[in-house]
């Protein structure tokens, strides 16, 4: 998903739901030095994802 991330940050934000983001994105990413920023952007949001996604897993564990 990382590489995705790099090589086409439009589509992934696509797959993981996020349309109008993914839109953005890719007007952003049409010009060339867009696309080092939507790249950047993609990444970074790919990391808080994952971030979040594991702080509700320690959030529901320590409710138990």
């Amino acid at each position: 998903m990382t590489l995705i991330a790099i090589f086409f940050p439009f589509l992934s934000f696509l797959l993981r739901g996020r349309i109008l983001t993914g839109i953005v994105c890719l007007i952003l990413q049409i010009t060339l030095i867009g696309w080092i920023p939507a790249a950047i952007w993609a990444v970074i949001s790919l990391q808080n994802a994952r971030a979040d996604k594991r702080n509700r897993q320690l959030i529901r564990a320590m409710k138990r």
